[in-house]
């Protein structure tokens, strides 16, 4: 990415010849993105015990590599959130509230029904399946929500919010949704065994160092330099970190399980269906929900992509720990990025062209 990082944003914005507009890096997002699934998936089948050597570089449990570069892919869109504006979004009820409802509600509910009406015979990558229902996303969805022009400070607010409602409530929802909802239905149950600073460990990490630093680095910067010369000549500079990030992150996932992904493709067909359906469900159920209560185009995107994603790096960690590395819950953690990444990208594209169905930021009644 040669351009500052807001400038694929705003050219892909722009109705017209899109393509042209973009650098060639930017123009080939999606392909740089499947080239880089392609490329872990290859390395993970191709090279004898890598996915377990990466597995085990760890950090009190969690992947390092993997880690350092969700790190890097985050760090640069959280320094360009304007931390001063964020006080307009915690007002703002009509996107709040919906995001609540939509990430803890029918989000969990959505997945379970899902993974009982697609994979009723395969209780392992059920329960694997609603555990990814169950951890909402507080890094990559970032990153999309940046591409599909959304609102970057609303994105942060509910970023956090999902962050402070996954260390309370993640534990207590899988208990309900594998344990007694089923129990309540007559179906078969499952025990999930995880602990509270587990969650919270995950949301320190990968929300709390970038969040961090993007906030110290704006800080500083515009205390030093001022504001014109933070956004014109240091975000240019740290911004194509967020997409080396994004690659390096894909190729490590893929690269951990490619084998036990390229060895089960009917088995990874079999989970795919059901997390395509979650994503298109949820994705356009929450737009379409923005459109109806009159959010803007930028909060209608954030809204959406909020709603849709998944933090699969805690889904897969939990089904590791509680089942084993092995275990057809891991499999299904992780052919869930296998699926998210593709289908968001999509979802991205889709998105800037539903724009004209919207309000503009400057036409959007303002929130109390």
């Amino acid at each position: 990415m040669t351009t500052p990082a807001p400038t694929p944003v705003t050219a892909l914005a722009t109705e017209g010849n899109v393509a042209g507009r973009l650098s060639f890096v930017d123009r080939y997002l999606a392909l740089w993105i499947l080239a880089a699934m392609a490329a872990g998936l290859g390395l993970g089948r191709l090279v004898p015990g890598l996915g377990g050597a990466l597995a085990e570089v760890t950090v009190t449990g969690v992947s390092l590599p993997i880690a350092l570069g969700l790190l890097v892919m985050m760090y640069p869109v959280l320094a360009k959130v304007r931390y001063d504006r964020l006080g307009t979004v915690t007002r703002d009820r009509r996107l709040l509230v919906p995001s609540l409802l939509l990430n803890w509600v029918v989000g969990p509910a959505l997945m379970f029904a899902l993974a009982w009406l697609f994979l009723p015979d395969l209780p392992a990558y059920r329960t694997g399946l609603i555990i990814v229902g169950l951890a909402r996303c507080i890094a990559m969805v970032i990153i999309w929500n940046d591409l599909a022009c959304g609102h970057r400070e609303a994105a942060a607010v509910l970023v956090a919010l999902n962050s402070v409602f996954q260390v309370i409530a993640f534990a207590a929802l899988g208990w309900f949704y594998l344990s007694v909802l089923p129990g309540w239905l007559g179906l078969a149950r499952t025990d999930l065994d995880v602990s509270t600073w587990q969650i919270a460990r995950s949301v320190l990490i990968f929300l709390g160092i970038p969040l961090a630093a993007g906030y110290l680095t704006r800080r500083i910067g515009e205390r030093t330099k001022g504001r014109t010369w933070y956004e014109s000549r240091l975000l240019p500079r740290i911004g194509p970190f967020a997409l080396y990030g994004l690659l390096f992150t894909i190729v490590l996932l893929f690269a951990l399980q490619g084998d036990a992904i390229t060895s089960s493709p009917l088995d990874v067909a079999r989970i795919a269906v059901p997390l395509l359906v979650y994503f298109a469900v949820m994705w356009a159920g929450s737009m379409s929900l923005a459109r109806v209560i009159g959010l803007d185009y930028p909060r209608a995107t954030t809204l959406a992509f909020t709603a849709a994603g998944n933090n699969f790096e805690l889904a897969i960690a939990v089904a590791i720990a509680t089942f084993g590395a092995s275990s057809g819950e891991a499999l299904a953690g992780v052919v869930g990025p296998l699926i998210e990444v593709p289908a968001l990208i999509a979802l991205v594209h889709v998105a800037l062209r539903t724009r004209r169905y919207f309000t503009t930021p400057q036409e959007a009644p303002s929130h109390a």
